[in-house]
């Protein structure tokens, strides 16, 4: 948050978006809505939106590695790839 108030004091932006995994921890969010105290519009998803994918990467992986495909540790992430 120390580095999210010098961001507000830098531009003056007053709106933040919190998205991602992150959003879906309560401190996280907590602090976030105390901003709206210093007149900062504050938006974010409903906490059933706020996943995480780890579970779908888990099974992606399960179900390569039974059908023997193994990554050496050189393997680099692909953000975009088809699964």
């Amino acid at each position: 948050m120390e580095n999210v108030n010098k961001a507000i004091e830098k531009t003056g932006i007053k709106t933040i978006a919190l998205a991602g995994g992150v959003s879906c921890n309560s401190y996280i969010r907590k602090e976030f809505l105390e901003l709206e105290e210093q007149q900062i519009n504050v938006y974010m998803p409903d906490l059933k939106l706020c996943t995480d994918n780890a579970a779908m990467i888990a099974s992606a992986g399960y179900y390569n590695y039974i059908e023997g495909n193994r990554s050496t540790l050189d393997l680099n992430a692909i953000p975009n790839l088809k699964l």
